[in-house]
């Protein structure tokens, strides 16, 4: 391989976008497949990418490709079809799947892959666009020794922290334990905000409580400032892009042999919010699915704790009379 590879990237979308930018400004030639969506291919392609009608022709020319896809099939269909990577793959190539995948599927694909003198690495990604365009992502990554020292330079354009974990496979298990465990407090949160106003609590008491707490994290304050509607774009991330995460969590822990039972009722909560045409609405506002549930107008309950939130800061300040008299 020479001293600048040439990078392929294939999904250059909210994440995707960054990512290749990044690569372009480390100083690798860049090639990309386009799609419907052409402002981030235009973008790309007027900072110096070149760009390729098919995988196919992309893997004839290229050394290291990339993948920011959505789902194990669409992963399967870019590398296995007509037009697809392994059409016109040269021995030596390296996929770097950044999907959040079905490992299952990421490793029968890395051994049909190796048949043909191709690798596979898997490297799914931690925190947002926002990160993306900085350069700054998280990279959990599975793949040989070899493979990882040859990739990492590129890997190094659009990450702030590169973790090797293992061998093939094992940055998409990582990356869903770690979006088991998110998911898993986004349906509590929701859960326990139903709980709450039921109960006689508004939504922002028990952000106050909580948020400054140990319970509190960076995942509850993003969750929280979308849910309470306060940023409602402060977690950008699709309920059907959860639900097809948590089955995948399901497909793992019934490869491992593991029970799974709080997976089950976090898929539920999940599916049953994209089975009702939520899908594409982002995974804060499964605390108003939630609440709808248990026959909660959320937003009018958001509302009402915001209106007796100011009251009792008023009623709590005291005049300058009646501290006068104090003294």
């Amino acid at each position: 391989m020479s001293e600048r590879p040439t990078v392929g990237f294939i999904g250059v979308g909210l994440m995707g976008h960054g990512m290749a930018m990044n690569i372009l400004k480390g100083g690798y030639p860049l090639i990309i497949k386009g799609n419907r969506n052409r402002v981030p291919v235009d973008d790309l392609v007027s900072r110096g990418a070149t760009e390729a009608p098919t995988a196919r022709e992309m893997a004839e020319r290229c050394d290291i490709i990339h993948l920011c896809l959505s789902n194990s099939p669409q992963v399967e269909a870019i590398i296995r079809g007509h037009d697809g990577i392994l059409a016109g793959a040269r021995a030596g190539l390296i996929v770097v799947d950044t999907t959040t995948a079905d490992p299952t599927s990421t490793v029968r694909l890395a051994e049909e892959m190796a048949a043909q003198g191709v690798h596979m690495a898997d490297a799914p990604l931690g925190r947002t666009p926002k990160e993306a365009e900085a350069g700054t992502l998280d990279a959990m990554v599975g793949a040989s020794d070899e493979v990882f020292g040859r990739i990492k330079p590129v890997l190094d354009c659009w990450s702030g922290s590169v973790t090797h974990l293992g061998p093939v496979g094992a940055g998409h298990k990582m990356k869903l334990i770690m979006n088991f465990m998110a998911m898993s407090y986004a349906s509590v949160y929701a859960e326990s905000l139903s709980l709450a106003v039921k109960s006689g609590l508004s939504p922002q008491s028990v952000r106050q409580v909580m948020g400054p707490s140990r319970m509190g994290c960076g995942f509850f304050e993003t969750f929280f400032a979308a849910a309470l509607g306060d940023d409602p774009n402060a977690h950008r991330f699709a309920i059907s892009n959860a639900a097809k995460d948590v089955r995948y969590v399901a497909n793992m822990a019934m490869a491992a042999g593991v029970m799974n039972p709080v997976g089950a009722a976090v898929r539920n909560y999940f599916e049953q919010a994209e089975a009702t045409g939520k899908g594409a609405e982002f995974v804060p506002t499964l605390a108003s699915h939630v609440a709808a549930l248990n026959g909660i107008d959320f937003a009018d309950a958001v509302q009402n704790g915001t209106q007796n939130s100011a009251v009792q800061r008023v009623s709590a300040a005291p005049d300058a009379e009646s501290t006068s008299k104090t003294r």
